[in-house]
């Protein structure tokens, strides 16, 4: 029996990056139809959408509208868009209780963090759903320690990370670096470091590359 072949994937995304969510659901689902075929190693490198967001966040609406030009009418359409996307996924967008887009600095803090305890997936699905599922306040560090217990880290370090601003300098790197290598728009899923997937693309397109990758060994 072959052994699986090792893929390297980097998911560059934000945590109130709709487009971020489904494209993780479709690599995930993709992910699962490759089954033992491959071994993944999986990092979710920070992007910031608005790194200039002030702590207290913008009226979603009011902030769409402005960033993007949309009417209220092409926002409801595309909330649509992205809530059946979702759906068809597995992944419930509760477009109604997301009223604010906020900073989320210190949720890629807490996320690298989360990398070196060994449960950076499972806070970043977590923080998925608390922002798009539950629309809870993703640059609240009360909400961020619970999410994180959540998921099985430890509260009181989680606390500690925040109020200390530790991984600040590793985050700012991270984020410059892919800054550097042309990304601007998210997600951007870069699999060993040579073949870029962007957008909330379905499963199969996740699918095909990675056997491609896989198939080149």
């Amino acid at each position: 029996m072959a052994s699986p072949t090792p893929i390297k994937i980097d998911f560059v995304s934000d945590v109130v990056c709709p487009w971020c969510a489904v494209g993780l659901k479709s690599l995930e689902q993709a992910l699962a139809k490759l089954g033992d075929d491959v071994a993944v190693e999986l990092h979710f490198q920070p992007f910031e959408l608005n790194p200039q967001m002030a702590p207290e966040g913008e009226d979603i609406l009011e902030h769409i509208a402005h960033k993007y030009g949309s009417s209220p009418a092409q926002i409801e359409q595309n909330r649509e868009v992205i809530r059946e996307r979702g759906a068809a996924l597995g992944f419930t967008f509760n477009m109604d209780k997301r009223n604010r887009i906020v900073n989320t600095f210190d949720a890629h803090r807490l996320l690298h963090w989360a990398a070196l305890e060994g449960s950076q997936a499972e806070l970043k699905q977590a923080l998925l759903a608390a922002y798009f599922t539950d629309g809870r306040d993703v640059s609240s560090r009360d909400v961020l320690v619970d999410v994180a217990a959540s998921v099985g880290l430890d509260a009181t370090e989680a606390r500690r990370v925040l109020d200390e601003d530790r991984y600040a300098q590793d985050v700012r790197a991270q984020e410059q670096f892919y800054q550097s290598q042309g990304i601007r728009a998210v997600p951007s899923v870069i699999i060993n470091d040579r073949y870029l997937v962007q957008g909330g693309q379905p499963p199969e397109v996740f699918e095909q590359t990675l056997r491609q990758v896989a198939a080149e060994g």
